[in-house]
């Protein structure tokens, strides 16, 4: 991901696109055909020789076309005919986000096929399923993996979505009007280096195009910050439910020998709000003073490098963790007995409502019986079986079958089906 924004890559998509604008001119009869040829077989640079000229010239497109110039020749004078700076530099621009894009999309399939085998892996694993931090009922660990594929499958279909629209190029002239150019050389340019067109530009793509690519990023991003949240509140001493892969010669911490840190999700976390932060400028970039300022510039020369690349690590990442992710069944299940079976108070609400009683009264009167079984270590069962109210309407047989722990495993089996992780 790194080499194509290198600074290389960056010159050599110019070139791309100068060379793609000349073939077309040539195909239209505007140009000799040699020009082109000569082109082809002589047009090269060199970092040094364009940082020289740019250093007098303060332009790095004019310093880019210098130096290929010399080394072309006469037929130089054909090149980045009719065309200004951002022509070039925004057609590139797309070549270079649909390089980035491709890796990205490869990316993404891997997360989902790790988790999908995860989401299997775990499909009859029982936990506490947590609101506010707080037990809430039993559920499967296996749709944690589950519902981050589905968001991670959301995800890799926005990105092919917008494709289309972000991927386009323009060749328009200084202020979008075609003044040395026309839309049918534009159109042809476009569809040799496989872009879209601008159906309307400035000088400039409009950058709303620029700032949905990195919006999306930052949504991505915020699955993966929600991954890694997860996983370090599991990895929690207190807790100890599930924790990220950690080397046999790793260790946690230069004074204490015992630590165990989640120090990938923690990285993750922090990365996710970078990426927030490139998202920003995109939609600063989006206002340019009339036809086109460079305003916008200096800032994506940062942010698309660095997005990009840090997008691939940040993905790179969460799939070790959720790879590698060890999964301690054994506390699982302690958890889920942790508060002696108060996990079951709603199952016990309805039996109550269904046995005639009103919601407050059968509300306040299980409520009374969870609390006293978390804050006294009392199994609930007994508790409702020692409420002689409770009893009048359930036997202790029927009590003992509502205070069960298992999730409904058939739910999860049909969410697995819904969202094409089983058959």
């Amino acid at each position: 991901m790194a080499s194509l924004w290198s600074e290389t890559a960056r010159y050599d998509s110019w070139l791309r696109v100068e060379l793609a604008a000349l073939r077309a001119r040539v195909e239209r009869g505007e140009v000799p055909a040699e020009a082109v040829e000569d082109a082809i077989e002589r047009a090269r640079f060199t970092l040094d020789e364009i940082h020289e000229v740019e250093a007098e010239v303060h332009h790095d497109v004019i310093a880019f076309l210098t130096v290929v110039a010399r080394y072309v020749g006469d037929s130089s004078r054909f090149i980045h005919l009719g065309l200004t700076s951002s022509d070039v530099v925004d057609t590139a621009f797309a070549l270079q986000i649909k390089q980035a894009v491709e890796l990205l999309l490869e990316d993404l399939s891997a997360i989902r096929i790790v988790l999908r085998r995860r989401a299997i892996e775990f499909r009859r694993t029982p936990c506490v399923g947590r609101t506010h931090g707080i037990h809430a009922e039993p559920t499967v660990f296996g749709l944690k993996f589950a519902l981050w594929e589905n968001e991670f499958a959301r995800h890799e279909t926005r990105v092919r979505e917008m494709l289309p629209r972000i991927l386009v190029g323009k060749l328009s002239g200084a202020v979008g009007n075609f003044g040395h150019t026309d839309p049918e050389l534009e159109e042809l340019v476009m569809a040799n280096l496989g872009l879209g067109v601008a159906p309307i530009s400035t000088q400039v793509v409009s950058r709303d195009l620029h700032a949905e690519f990195l919006n999306v990023l930052a949504v991505i991003a915020g699955t993966i910050e929600k991954i890694a949240v997860e996983v370090r509140h599991l990895q929690r001493t207190e807790v100890s439910e599930a924790f990220e892969p950690f080397g046999k010669k790793q260790k946690g911490s230069s004074a204490m020998p015992h630590k165990r840190n989640p120090i990938l999700c923690e990285r993750l976390t922090g990365m996710a709000r970078m990426m927030r932060g490139y998202a920003l400028v995109g939609m600063e970039n989006v206002a340019l003073w009339h036809e086109r300022d460079i305003s916008h510039s200096s800032t994506e020369r940062v942010v698309f490098p660095d997005a990009c690349i840090l997008m691939d690590y940040m993905l790179h990442l969460v799939l070790k963790v959720l790879d590698g992710m060890e999964v301690d069944e054994a506390q699982l299940k302690r958890t889920i007995h942790q508060t002696q079976g108060a996990l079951a108070s709603e199952k016990v609400l309805h039996a109550l409502i269904e046995k005639g009683w009103l919601r407050e009264q059968a509300y306040a009167t299980v409520q009374r019986s969870a609390r006293a079984a978390i804050t006294e270590r009392k199994p609930m069962a007994d508790l409702l079986k020692a409420d002689p109210e409770v009893t009048k309407v359930l036997d202790p047989q029927q009590i003992d079958s509502l205070v069960t722990l298992e999730p409904d495993y058939n739910t999860a089996d049909f969410l697995l089906r819904r969202l094409g992780i089983v058959e």
